[in-house]
């Protein structure tokens, strides 16, 4: 079982990419000249957005004038598998793309609304393929807010984050499409009876009635208006924040000489270095910034505590470096206007509002669940203090104040090595990034047949991201493949690139396309994200950095084994607190000595791991997991409890909560949250994950439960048990509800038991 370090799943999301979603069917929102009166004109203008675009599987008759020379509106047919022209776009086409798309989107869903046809498909089927031109441009427009996010770029997308939240909102707002959508939603349960629907038609009902009921369809027309108000601002605010940490993380920077490095190994400096070659600063110098794949490291290794304290400080302080990019204020404002949204949906708190639709269903339960770990983790933590105080001890040293956050990594990482004989850098050299990459395609092709041909002819949009064609042997023919999908792979950080890790995907799997459309529409293109400091020579990942590369592969392999009907319900369309047990889940693989005593080879000599090193790996694996454990329980449970309050007045005070609420919980000392309030992206740059952090540790309890299930049968690779996780896991989608998915697998309800252990919170 792998140490949970949560360097993967608290800093990835699946799909999440701060301040612009992936539009799906809440596509974007551009209610904003010349596009304002579009509702009102569209049943007197006909154009056909088909002939001038000819993009597969849109629908659309209705239309505004369009560029056909903008390559985000021509047909990418003549492109491989239909990727993006990425070679062909410029920041300039995405408004005017835009604009086109929006009143496309909007005619479709009038012809919805308007239609005599009352079906399932004529309503439900034409609702999942409506506004497809649009969906395609949001995802590449997502793409290059998150992944290549020039100054250019971040002026377009401040501009059009209200636009498209707007829009967005008027989408559940067309005359006479919601009492559609509600008569199909209340006849489900008489069709499913009958044998009329299938048991996907009867959920899909369910659901897109549960988002429109959500966004607000019920409410009067001047609540209507206040809800897309708010959520314009919210949009708008959402951005800004996001924008201030990305800023924060290009601005700062620490000019160092290699022998400042002293106690770092090798390829942390040569990161460094690269970094200031990079930025082409002096032949000796070296450069630390913000870069959580270079931070840690540094904190862990560099014998100097003056420069650690700098380091930590910076990088805890993102979000509020700059007098003039003030995120607190940004989060107590984003805060009040969740407070106004829970408030007109009868809630009494945004919290309430957004357990709702969970696994959890309310705060308390979510909030159970955390103070069961917390109580159990302060105990670990104040263990492994100890540990660090009798080590500095015994080595005659004395730390002014003790030990503060920027100690513990160092102190930690000296006791791992004194008590444990061993050192996590001792196998850097045997995990480089290709070595973890070659290890993550292989447990793929063993659990689910996937093979991966990478594509060197095809152009990404930045030559750091890799092609793979995913493929896999065909049911019927045995000596022939099939595609599954295309797979894009980013791994380094850059300037412009948010920070963290996160799946994304620029086309979503479905079977819902109109007759004659192109059978490469229903293949998924799923992309991966992370951000490992590039090394001058060859970049070695520590093994926390392969777990992150795992865990974003879990959510890659939720697209790419996606088998559900229609898109809404495909891919990671699932309930908050059940896409991460996909990712969280493929981690378990990287531990098991099967495959490290395959794919962990020295990156020079081919020399395998050595088991010696992998029996000293796992006894020392559950060391510093009190620790862990705090810093991300503390987010969680702050998160909920941030939310959770009635008000927040003129003079409320988001540092002050955040120490008040600390202390209250006994934050022990020595250790901070992980994601402060002014850098909280998962909070803050969408609301996603607001009040729903706490979703990694649920999803703990059901993948370490998963896992057991593989680990009983005497085989981690056991193929009925893979069978089963692939169809109950990976493939439905929302086709099914979560809890019954589970127990379909597992046979019974999750039980924390197996998370526990495996955290070592509980004994064995």
């Amino acid at each position: 079982m792998i140490p949970r370090l949560w360097l993967s799943s608290v800093i990835a999301a699946a799909k999440y990419i701060p301040a612009a979603s992936v539009f799906r069917h809440i596509p974007a929102s551009f209610v904003h000249c010349p596009l304002a009166s579009v509702i009102s004109n569209a049943s007197r203008r006909r154009f056909t957005v088909n002939q001038i675009m000819k993009v597969p599987g849109i629908t659309a008759n209705d239309s505004i004038e369009s560029d056909p020379a903008n390559p985000l509106l021509r047909d990418w047919s003549d492109q491989p598998f239909g990727l993006p022209p990425f070679k062909d776009i410029r920041v300039s086409h995405f408004a005017s793309a835009f604009e086109v798309a929006m009143a496309s989107h909007v005619a479709d869903l009038i012809d919805i609304a308007s239609s005599p046809n009352g079906d399932f498909d004529s309503v439900l089927g034409a609702y999942d393929r409506a506004g497809r031109l649009l969906s395609r441009i949001s995802r590449v427009y997502s793409t290059y807010t998150s992944s290549i996010n020039t100054p250019d770029m971040q002026k377009v997308q401040t501009e059009m984050a209200p636009i498209l939240s707007r829009h967005n909102s008027k989408t559940y707002d067309i005359p006479g499409l919601f009492e559609k959508i509600e008569r199909v939603y209340e006849i489900k349960d008489e069709k499913l009876r009958s044998g009329e629907w299938t048991h996907e038609q009867a959920r899909f009902a369910e659901r897109v009635h549960k988002k429109f009921v959500r966004m607000g369809a019920k409410f009067d027309a001047a609540t209507k208006v206040e809800y897309a108000d708010i959520q314009a601002e919210l949009a708008s605010l959402q951005t800004q924040f996001m924008q201030n940490v990305l800023k924060d993380e290009e601005e700062w920077e620490l000019v160092l000489t290699k022998e400042d490095f002293e106690g770092c190994p090798a390829d942390v400096v040569a990161a460094a270095r690269q970094v200031a070659i990079d930025k082409k600063k002096g032949p000796d110098d070296y450069v630390m910034t913000l870069g959580r794949s270079l931070v840690e490291p540094f904190l862990s290794y560099s014998s100097r505590r003056d420069l650690r304290k700098t380091v930590f400080e910076a990088f805890s302080k993102r979000g509020e470096l700059s007098q003039g990019r003030d995120n607190l204020k940004i989060a107590v404002d984003i805060l009040r206007l969740r407070r106004r949204q829970a408030q007109l949906h009868n809630k009494g708190s945004f919290a309430e509002y957004q357990f709702e639709d969970t696994m959890a269903q309310t705060p308390q339960a979510g909030m159970k669940l955390l103070n069961d770990v917390w109580v159990k983790s302060k105990d670990a933590a104040k263990r492994e203090r100890e540990m660090l105080e009798a080590f500095i001890s015994k080595k005659g040293e004395t730390l002014e104040g003790g030990i503060q956050p920027w100690d513990w990594r160092y102190y930690a990482e000296q006791v791992r090595q004194a008590e444990f004989n061993f050192d996590e850098n001792e196998m850097k050299p045997y995990l480089s990034l290709e070595a973890v990459t070659n290890a993550a395609f292989d447990v793929s092709n063993k659990l689910y047949g996937l093979k991966y041909v990478k594509r060197d002819d095809i152009v990404a949009y930045h030559p750091d991201v890799n092609v793979y064609e995913v493929r896999r042997t065909k049911k019927d023919k045995s000596d022939e493949d099939e595609i599954v999908a295309i797979f894009l792979h980013d791994n380094y950080a850059r300037l412009y690139k948010s920070s963290g890790a996160w799946m994304s995907e620029l086309r979503t799997q479905t079977k819902n396309l109109l007759p004659g459309s192109d059978p490469v529409e229903r293949i998924p293109i799923v992309t991966n994200n992370n951000n490992f400091s590039k090394g001058s020579e060859r970049t070695l990942l520590s093994f926390t950095d392969g777990i992150t590369l795992f865990h974003e592969f879990g959510h890659a392999h939720h697209g790419m084994l996606s088998d559900a009907t229609y898109e809404y319900l495909a891919s990671t369309s699932v309930l908050k607190d059940f896409v991460e047990l996909p990712s969280q889940l493929m981690e378990h693989w990287l531990s098991e000595p099967v495959v490290l005593r395959e794919h962990a080879k020295h990156y020079q000599s081919g020399v395998v791991l050595p088991d010696d090193l992998i029996k000293r790996f796992k006894a020392a694996e559950l060391f510093n997991e009190g620790f862990n454990t705090i810093e991300y329980t503390s987010c969680a449970m702050y998160d909920i409890a941030l939310h959770s309050l009635s008000d927040y007045g003129d003079d409320f005070d988001l540092a002050k909560f955040e120490q008040e609420y600390l202390e209250e919980q006994g934050m022990p000392q020595g250790i901070i949250m992980r994601h402060r309030p002014p850098h909280f992206l998962h909070l803050f740059a969408s609301s996603s994950y607001a009040s729903g952090y706490y979703v990694y540790m649920w999803a703990q309890v059901l993948d370490n439960d998963v896992f057991a299930a593989f680990e009983e049968t005497g085989d981690v690779f056991d193929r009925d048990t893979a069978d089963r996780c692939r169809e109950c896991i990976y493939a439905a989608g929302n086709t099914v509800a979560p809890q019954e998915l589970f127990r379909k697998f597992r046979g019974r309800d999750p039980i924390a038991t197996f998370m526990l252990k495996n955290r070592g919170l509980i004994a064995h």
